[in-house]
């Protein structure tokens, strides 16, 4: 394994929240040609993943799968931004749309949560069977970054079968710490809550089935996941839906080769709750002091230029597996 990479802030932006509202912000204009297409899941729903496919791209090459997090989509800044390197590295990348989320809008009752494996590994599936010599890299970032940990590690040695690699960016492995860590900054809690309250009234709206309901304005995540979502994905309540949904209790399970990014100052994710003894050797983590949520701005004219975060990505992505 290469040498890990070390982070070093952009000098006007070395604050945690700077560098997590910049980055989310911050978005590079240009084309990326994708096709639109259905994930038909065993429950009768559907979600939608946006394929990009290079013109010399050849179905031995690799295929790259990205999972985006909380009230993000396929057109998520960082989504699109790697999506476009990978493009002009002749990587084809499908971008998942979550349940609910981007154009999938409307084609599905359920919404997507932390534990939403089962969608991924149906997806993953899916593209396998369309390009079956296409080695597959899945990247999840943030609550997507939690789901794909999860999907490898609820499989072991199966998920061999369909990827060769899983990359990991500030998941909540500890869904009940990170949900604390999340509830002392009233900002970010609004922000999330603002958007999950209109998508459960779209919802409710959309489909006659579904009874009327009243999401205060006033509600917490840990109460919104109690009320809604850990009743939807079967929980009894919200700290059950917390420990099923938590990827951090599966990492000694992971089989694949897989790299961790955390970063110490994240305000979102608490990534103290790492046990490096359950870490199995294939497990690379690296945790930087300074970062942010998906944010990791660096110094242009550095090693790792302005994104940071998108160079160790593409770095980890083409480095050779240890199975290679």
């Amino acid at each position: 394994m290469s040498k890990q990479p070390v982070f070093k802030p952009f000098p006007l932006c070395t604050g945690c929240h700077a560098q997590t509202i910049a980055a989310s912000f911050l978005f590079i204009s240009g084309n990326l040609p994708s096709l639109k297409r259905f994930v038909y899941l065993p429950d009768g729903e559907k979600i939608v993943m946006e394929i990009s496919t290079p013109k010399r791209w050849k179905e031995t090459d690799r295929t790259v799968v990205m999972v985006h997090g909380l009230c993000g989509s396929a057109e998520s800044t960082y989504m699109v931004r790697i999506a476009r390197k990978l493009y002009k590295e002749k990587t084809r990348t499908v971008r998942v749309n979550l349940r609910g989320c981007g154009i999938g809008r409307g084609h599905g009752t359920k919404m997507y949560h932390s534990g939403a494996s089962d969608d991924i590994w149906e997806t993953l599936k899916e593209i396998k069977r369309d390009t079956p010599c296409s080695p597959i890299t899945l990247i999840g970032f943030s609550l997507g970054g939690n789901i794909v940990l999860k999907t490898v590690g609820e499989r072991g040695e199966e998920a061999k079968g369909l990827i060769d690699k899983v990359i990991s960016v500030n998941p909540p492995i500890n869904m009940q710490s990170s949900i604390e860590l999340l509830s002392q900054n009233t900002f970010y809690e609004r922000y999330f809550m603002a958007i999950l309250r209109e998508e459960v009234a779209y919802l409710h709206d959309t489909f006659d089935h579904l009874p009327p309901i009243r999401i205060s304005s006033e509600m917490t995540l840990l109460e919104f996941n109690d009320l809604y979502i850990a009743p939807q994905s079967g929980h009894d309540n919200a700290r059950d839906y917390y420990h099923a949904c938590s990827s951090g209790r599966l990492i000694h399970n992971i089989a694949v080769d897989c790299h961790i990014l955390f970063s110490l100052d994240d305000p979102i994710v608490d990534c103290s709750v790492v046990n490096f003894k359950e870490v199995p050797e294939n497990v690379n983590i690296l945790i930087t002091e300074n970062g942010g949520h998906l944010g990791f701005l660096g110094i242009p004219g550095q090693k790792g230029g302005f994104h940071w975060m998108d160079s160790v990505l593409l770095q980890w992505l083409f480095e050779p597996t240890l199975s290679s």
